[in-house]
């Protein structure tokens, strides 16, 4: 019985880290990619810009 009873216990913690600082953090860090890939698009964005306009 005690068995069991710790074995749900620890599904339930798994489930609380996994849900509670696992998938916040993903999306976090999917956010921060997200930001930086725009960046990347506006900085190669307006270097083809300037080197269209100087020719």
């Amino acid at each position: 019985m005690g068995r069991i009873v710790m074995a749900v216990l620890g599904v339930l913690l798994a489930l609380y880290v996994v849900f509670g600082f696992v998938l916040p953090a993903l999306f976090g860090l999917l956010k921060l990619a997200l930001v930086l890939a725009l960046v990347a698009l506006a900085v190669v964005a307006a270097v083809t810009v300037v080197a269209r306009l100087k020719r």
